[in-house]
């Protein structure tokens, strides 16, 4: 990797949440811009996930928002609730599309695509990207049991970054992170410009504290 080489980063939420939480360490975002950052030149660093529209309060509302101020480009959309064939409420919320057409339109102007989900879907893409002159990198694991990735995935991939190998630089470990207090309210801190502490419990990131009047 060079410091003229144009990247940009794709994170699929939903995928790297499970891929984590399989590994038992929790991403600070923070960390994460930063080490790549350090590495090339990053132009974008996109984070895609399906929200359910009628929770305000949701636990990764904060997490979506500390994202969108501080160098990422959230995309989001609605979950779709459905009934399935035994009568079960199910929600289904795939970000694929979104994440393929930013990457295709992107194409042109970077080098580097790095990838952050297992989802053999994505495999169509990653080719697509590859006739286009852009290289690769898939960051998932094989550490679990069953593997994160599909096969298809990671051989399509010009590199494939094992997540686990990131945890000492990108991560923190779960065991670490406080427990959320009882009672503990929702935070609304968007748009406020102050520290909040919870957050930065819980996901490993800071907000920058506010300015003096």
């Amino acid at each position: 990797m060079t410091a003229n080489q144009r990247s940009a980063i794709f994170i699929d939420g939903a995928n790297l949440y499970a891929t984590t939480k399989a590994l038992g360490f929790d991403i600070d975002y923070k960390k994460l811009l930063n080490e790549f950052q350090s590495r090339e030149n990053l132009l974008r660093a996109f984070y895609y996930t399906a929200m359910i529209e009628d929770q305000e309060y949701s636990s990764i509302r904060p997490l979506i928002d500390w994202l969108d101020y501080n160098g990422y480009r959230v995309v989001t959309k609605p979950v779709k609730e459905f009934t399935d064939s035994m009568g079960r409420r199910k929600y289904k919320g795939n970000m694929d599309i979104e994440l393929a057409i930013d990457a295709l339109e992107l194409s042109a102007h970077i080098d580097h695509m790095i990838l952050f989900s297992g989802d053999g879907d994505f495999r169509s893409l990653v080719e697509a990207m590859q006739r286009r002159g852009v290289k690769v990198t898939v960051i998932s694991t094989i550490q679990t049991q069953p593997s994160m990735i599909s096969d298809e995935l990671r051989r399509q991939a010009d590199e494939f970054v094992d997540l686990a190998s990131l945890a000492g630089r990108i991560g923190r470990e779960a065991n670490e992170r406080p427990a959320r207090a009882a009672g503990e309210a929702p935070s609304r801190y968007r748009g406020e410009g102050r520290a909040n502490p919870g957050l930065e419990n819980r996901y490993g990131i800071r907000q920058p504290e506010a300015e003096e009047e």
